[in-house]
């Protein structure tokens, strides 16, 4: 495998990374704090190309292959996780479903759009009796002439009350289990479809999340995205993706707590001399160091494998278990270090470690990456 970035990779990272010191760094606090959804930032992504790093030029996008995705989510992660989290929707559960199943119609009539950050959109999986297991989704698609009745509730969606369109999976044939989920593209203005409660939640405060609820919504039929009985394979092929943005994401949380905790260790004196001098805080630097840099190599074979065209569902669930945990890890460590000022909302390391818990559980928690893995394995 060849560590080296190409030339496009290093120049993506380089102008993300001053995009997210310039625009993302002084608003972080202030969006976790007053949980205000970014918009302009959200505005200012789509103009750098940042939505759709990977999605070809002719629908609006980048043109760009995973691993720069994959470098972008990480550099503005390490400013704002929930900066990071949009860049990591866009290109993983929002663009790439519609460009990898979508039909052409479809593409020009939500993909470009939304590539230029006029439309928003969110994917509708999750339900209250059915998070790891799809199959027990008690949503329900119902055939009609000319367009289809979607019925049910979601949780725990994201960007659910800023999203213009909604890819929804819902069984249309229950008798057959995970071979009968259909995956439906649902305009949020459509009869029927309404946005219930918006989450109080723990971390990544200024992305929305919360529920839908579909009354007897009409869909067109046009409106399918893929086959019918093919949303659950559908939801996988994207998962296994946002997995590697999950994992980026982690992993600039993870490099951003451990950067802030060196800057306060050398400065930070005790018993006359920096804290950095003391062997047993030595020791917790060079833990947090050795598992960032393992989470980065996982990231990005992953990422390059995904390009590449090869399989990458074990790599993807793989990097996302080391990186989530190693995140969570760091984070925790970076707290410890600053001693009381790391509890302080003054100080970034705070919302770091809040930010970081998520990463385990979203898109797939630890335990079902841990069965992916085995799956591919024994």
């Amino acid at each position: 495998m060849n560590f080296n970035l190409t030339p496009e990779q290093k120049m993506v990272q380089r102008v993300v990374k001053a995009f997210a010191e310039k625009e993302v760094e002084p608003i972080a606090s202030e969006i976790d704090e007053t949980r205000a959804y970014p918009k302009k930032i959200v505005d200012d992504m789509a103009r750098y190309g940042l939505l759709s790093i990977s999605v070809p030029t002719k629908y609006g996008g980048s043109g760009g292959d995973d691993l720069a995705y994959a470098i972008a989510v990480e550099e503005l992660s390490r400013k704002s996780a929930a900066v990071g989290l949009l860049c990591s929707g866009y290109n993983s559960l929002y663009t790439y479903p519609i460009l990898k199943f979508g039909t052409e119609e479809q593409k020009q009539k939500y993909l470009k759009p939304m590539c230029q950050g006029k439309i928003g959109c969110c994917f509708a999986l999750t339900e209250p009796n059915a998070g790891s297991d799809a199959a027990s989704q008690s949503s329900r698609i119902k055939s009609e002439k000319d367009y289809y009745i979607l019925n049910g509730q979601k949780c725990f969606i994201t960007n659910c009350n800023y999203a213009d369109i909604a890819i929804v999976f819902a069984m249309q044939y229950p008798e057959k289990g995970l071979r009968g989920i259909t995956a439906l593209i649902v305009d949020a203005d459509t009869e029927g479809f309404s946005v219930g409660k918006i989450e109080d939640k723990m971390g990544i405060t200024a992305v929305p999340v919360g529920e839908l609820f579909f009354d007897n919504v009409k869909v067109p039929k046009e409106n399918l995205l893929g086959k019918e009985g093919k949303g659950f394979a559908i939801a996988m092929n994207c998962l296994d993706g946002g997995r590697i943005g999950i994992a980026a994401q982690a992993l600039g949380i993870a490099q951003s707590a451990l950067d802030e905790s060196i800057k306060y260790i050398k400065e930070r004196e005790q018993f006359g001399k920096p804290l950095s001098r003391f062997q047993g805080l030595q020791w917790y630097i060079s833990e947090m160091e050795t598992k960032i840099n393992a989470s980065r190599l996982l990231v990005y074979k992953a990422a390059s494998k995904k390009y590449a065209g090869q399989n990458y569902s074990k790599d993807a669930a793989m990097a996302k278990l080391f990186a989530s945990e190693t995140a969570v890890f760091t984070t925790s460590k970076a707290v410890q270090l600053h001693g009381g000022y790391g509890y302080i909302k003054d100080y970034p390391v705070e919302r770091m470690m809040r930010d970081a818990k998520i990463t385990e559980i979203y898109e797939g928690t630890s335990e079902v990456m841990k069965m992916v893995i085995a799956g591919s394995t024994i």
